[in-house]
C-alpha cells in the first residue's frame, strides 16, 4: 500500500478507537491537514473505507432530522418528510443501500394540507473531498430501487366529497417527494458538528444560499431556511437532537406577509403526538400538549429566542392556526394568509 495512505488509515482507525464525543471532530480536522492527498483523485477508494467508519451513524443522522420539501432549490419548504424507519448497508462496489420509511405533509394551492407515508430503497454512490476540516460528503443517487408513496389526509374539503382530487394529489406528492430522491443530496459538514444538507450537489468551496449568514464555531446550526405556512398550517421543524446538558435552543427569524405566527417549543414526545394529529386529520386542531416555551413573531420586526433545554430532543413549531398560540388569523377561505418565515435555528451554550 502507498504509505500515504497507510498513514491515513491509520489515523482514521485512532480516532475511531478513541470512542469519545469530541472524535469525530478531531478527526475531521487531521483529515483536514492533510486536505491534498485525501482529495486526490486516485484515493477514492480510501475516502469510501473513511466513510464506512461512519455508516452507523448514517440511519440516526437521517432518523433524528426531517427532509423539508421544495418545489426546487429557490422555493420555500413546502412540507416535510419524517423518515422513522432506516437501514444501511454497505454494498460490494462500494455504494451504499438504504431503505428507509416515515410520514410527511405539503401544501399545495388544489389539495390545501396534504398528508402521506412514503418508503423505499435508494442506492447511493457516495464520496467526500476535504476544505480544510470542512468535509463535502456526497450522495449521487445511482438507482431509486423502489418508492411507495400513499396519500393519507387531503384537507381540501370540496375535493374530498367530489373524490376527484384524490389521483392528482398522489401524484402531486409522489413527484414532489421522488424529484427530492432522485436528486441526491450534499453534507457539508463543519468540525464542530453543524451539518448542511442540501439536495443536490454543491461544488467543494461553495455553499447553498440561506437567510441567514452564519459565522463562528460556538453553536451547532440545524437548519437555515425559508419556509411558508399557510392559514391554518403548522411547521414542524424538528427533530432537533442536543447532545449534551447545559445547551440552549437558538431561535432567529423575521416573517412577511403581514400575518403574525406563534412560534412554540416542544419536547420530542409531545411534538410528535401533536404531529402525528396534524398528520391524521385534516382539519388543524390543538397540540396534544403544552410547549415549553411560546411566543409570537410579528410581521417585520426581527425575532430572537433562547431557550435553555435539558439533553434530549425537541420541536419547534410555527403556528398560522386559531387553534394554539396566542394568534389567531382571520378564517376567510378566499383569503389565505400565508406566513413566509426565514429563520436559523440552532443549538449551543445555555446563557
Amino acid at each position: 500500500m502507498n504509505p500515504m495512505r497507510t498513514l491515513l488509515a491509520v489515523l482514521v482507525l485512532a480516532v475511531s478507537a478513541s470512542g469519545c464525543a469530541s472524535c469525530s471532530g478531531t478527526g475531521q480536522r487531521m483529515l483536514g491537514v492533510i486536505e491534498g492527498p485525501i482529495n486526490d483523485p486516485g484515493n477514492r477508494s480510501l475516502r469510501r473505507s473513511i466513510m464506512a467508519f461512519g455508516l452507523k451513524e448514517f440511519c440516526h443522522e437521517m432518523t433524528t432530522r426531517n427532509a423539508p420539501l421544495k418545489l426546487n432549490e429557490d422555493s420555500p419548504v413546502t412540507g416535510r418528510f419524517y423518515p422513522q424507519t432506516c437501514s444501511a448497508r454497505e454494498m460490494s462496489d462500494g455504494n451504499l443501500s438504504v431503505t428507509f420509511g416515515g410520514p410527511g405533509y405539503a401544501w399545495t394551492n388544489v389539495t390545501k394540507k396534504l398528508t402521506f407515508t412514503t418508503s423505499g430503497a435508494i442506492e447511493y454512490d457516495q464520496d467526500f473531498l476535504m476544505e480544510g476540516s470542512t468535509m463535502y460528503a456526497y450522495f449521487k443517487t445511482k438507482k431509486l430501487a423502489s418508492s411507495d408513496f400513499r396519500t393519507q389526509i387531503i384537507e381540501q374539503p370540496i375535493a374530498n366529497v367530489m373524490n376527484q382530487i384524490a389521483p392528482m394529489a398522489d401524484g402531486i406528492g409522489r413527484q414532489l417527494v421522488n424529484s427530492q430522491l432522485s436528486q441526491g443530496f450534499t453534507v457539508i459538514r463543519e468540525a464542530n458538528g453543524t451539518a448542511d444538507f442540501t439536495i443536490g450537489k454543491v461544488d467543494k468551496g461553495k455553499r447553498p444560499v440561506h437567510p441567514y449568514e452564519v459565522r463562528g464555531e460556538d453553536r451547532i446550526t440545524y437548519e437555515n431556511l425559508r419556509t411558508e405556512v399557510h392559514q391554518n398550517q403548522r411547521d414542524f421543524i424538528g427533530p432537533i437532537e442536543v447532545e449534551d446538558s447545559g445547551r440552549a435552543l437558538f431561535f432567529t427569524g423575521t416573517v412577511d406577509g403581514g400575518v403574525a405566527v406563534d412560534v412554540l417549543f416542544m419536547t420530542k414526545s409531545e411534538g410528535e403526538a401533536s404531529l402525528k394529529l396534524y398528520l391524521d386529520y385534516p382539519m388543524t386542531g390543538p397540540l396534544s400538549g403544552t410547549p415549553i416555551s411560546t411566543d409570537v413573531m410579528q410581521p417585520g420586526v426581527a425575532f430572537k429566542k433562547i431557550v435553555p433545554v435539558p439533553k434530549g430532543l425537541y420541536f419547534i413549531i410555527l403556528d398560522n392556526t386559531a387553534t394554539a398560540g396566542q394568534v389567531a388569523p382571520p378564517q376567510n377561505p378566499l383569503d389565505d394568509r400565508a406566513a413566509a418565515v426565514s429563520y436559523v435555528a440552532q443549538i449551543g451554550e445555555a446563557p
